[in-house]
């Protein structure tokens, strides 16, 4: 909170304009709120899918996408503690009473989220080359990095340099360390399905801004709702970036609407996210608690190990 109250003040709003706030102030779109909060299910149900991919290319046992969405979900719900490693052991935790080895569970989880950063990067680098040129640099480095990474990664001696992240985790859950899955083109193809993931946020922000602010470019907007998450995940102590990431979008969304409906839009944009990730990942783990958990026949772990 400090910070978010540090860079509110920066951007000249004081305390009697942020409890003043109003989200009662807009006439909902209904048909597009509906909308927004389905495409957004939908992101969180694809990161999911692509964490279960990542378990797989590591030599962890196919999951059902069910099964996959289910346990990304409900660790997910981890993210709302300060420190980002409560998602991390929840995914370790539910992939093993499933048949997945925690240290493939946790190296699919902890690669896949660095992947999953790029491809808020590339969404949200957008939003950096706005009208304001104080972001501009930050932009740039942005393309680097990203570059970087992609050109590293898509080379088989330097993806191998992953494995060994891999393999060391495996390592310290006392498992088998995975077989060699690094291929050519590794980091090329994860940036890229991991932006397509981000893609798919970007454009349930831009439905949900349009549900309650009237027609926008989705460049304009949706790149914003990327960025600000990024911005957000690197703050570590801010539980899902609270805070930090409402403050980064307002800086975002201020060539798009006035301050005071950027600020509006950040808070409520809290509470869209929350909603739409809480509500479903509680009836999953109720549901999932309720019938006792998984079926007690699946293989050992130890079996488990296939290439992809």
């Amino acid at each position: 909170m400090v910070v978010t109250a540090f860079v509110l003040r920066r951007l000249g709003f004081t305390f009697d304009e942020v409890t003043a706030l109003d989200l009662g102030r807009w006439q909902p779109r209904w048909g597009l709120l509906s909308a927004s909060a389905v495409v957004l299910a939908v992101g969180y149900a694809f990161s999911g899918w692509l964490w279960a991919r990542m378990v797989r290319e590591m030599g962890g046992r196919a999951l059902p996408m069910t099964t996959a969405v289910r346990i990304y979900m409900v660790a997910n719900l981890g993210r709302y503690v300060p420190g980002k490693v409560l998602q991390i052991a929840g995914l370790a935790w539910l992939s093993r009473r499933e048949g997945v080895p925690p240290g493939t569970a946790m190296a699919a989880a902890v690669v896949g989220q660095g992947v999953a950063l790029l491809g808020a990067t590339s969404i949200g680098l957008v939003a950096f080359f706005g009208p304001d040129p104080r972001y501009r640099a930050i932009g740039w480095i942005g393309v680097g990095l990203t570059a970087l990474f992609v050109a590293a990664t898509s080379v088989p001696p330097t993806a191998r340099l992953l494995e060994r992240l891999w393999r060391g985790l495996a390592g310290r859950a006392g498992e088998e360390s995975p077989p060699p899955v690094a291929k050519a083109g590794f980091g090329l193809r994860w940036t890229a399905w991991y932006a397509l993931n981000w893609g798919v946020y970007a454009a349930a922000f831009w439905l949900f801004f349009m549900a309650l602010e009237g027609p926008a470019s989705f460049l304009g907007v949706g790149p914003a709702f990327a960025a600000a998450y990024l911005v957000g995940y690197l703050v570590l102590f801010a539980p899902a970036g609270a805070g930090v990431r409402e403050s980064a979008l307002v800086v975002f969304l201020l060539p798009v609407v006035s301050r005071e409906a950027a600020l509006a839009l950040a808070v409520a944009a809290r509470l869209w996210t929350t909603v739409v990730e809480v509500v479903p990942a509680g009836i999953l783990a109720l549901t999932h608690a309720r019938r006792g958990g998984p079926d007690a026949s699946l293989p050992d772990s130890s079996d488990s190990h296939s290439t992809a």
